[in-house]
């Protein structure tokens, strides 16, 4: 089986976010996304970072109706600070029959080079590639890389910091929400101060 590991704070997560993961789930030849929900980092402010498992009930909430896609904690349980790397052997060690890939915006592309031991993954794993906006120049190394895919997902232009702003201001961003993401925010008042 083929994992696409689609990683982020999900702070919320949004109707862009799921646009993406279906898009693979359903246009490339990944069997199931994985929503890895990333951890927040003790040594950094928390700020406006829901708790962890806060982040990870959305996603459980905004993918339940989507039987390619599911939510995961896997990094929750690993060391502090985490590095791709060390999840991709973590997740090797424990589904040695399933094969993952990365899937990533193509604006991280430009900074993967700074990835602890990117060559491993590289060597090892595919990597998916979205669209973005003003992604810039892409590495050369990874233009016609024969690991790297580009899928012509559509281009989503929505940043969960958009929507913590515009429920800070009171704005609404129902639209921007899945309804069962919507009702738990605004339920508990996420992200209202």
């Amino acid at each position: 089986m083929k994992i696409g590991l689609y990683f982020g704070t999900f702070n919320p997560i949004h109707i862009g976010h799921l646009i993406i993961a279906n898009h693979m789930a359903e246009h490339s030849n990944l069997d199931q996304i994985w929503m890895v929900v990333t951890p927040h980092n003790p040594l950094k402010q928390k700020s406006t970072l829901l708790d962890d498992y806060h982040r990870l009930h959305l996603v459980n909430l905004a993918t339940e109706d989507y039987p390619k896609i599911k939510a995961s904690d896997i990094e929750f349980k690993l060391p502090q600070p985490n590095y791709t790397v060390n999840t991709l052997a973590h997740l090797k060690d424990k589904f040695p029959k399933y094969e993952f890939s990365l899937i990533m915006g193509e604006d991280n592309l430009n900074s993967l080079h700074k990835w602890k031991n990117y060559e491993y993954i590289l060597d090892n794993h595919e990597i998916y590639i979205y669209p973005r906006l003003n992604s810039g120049e892409i590495d050369e190394q990874f233009v016609n890389h024969p690991k790297i895919h580009r899928v012509g997902a559509p281009v989503i232009e929505l940043s969960s910091t958009f929507i913590r702003e515009s429920i800070k201001n009171k704005k609404n961003i129902r639209p921007l929400l899945s309804e069962k993401v919507w009702e738990y925010v605004d339920d508990n008042n996420f992200y209202r101060k």
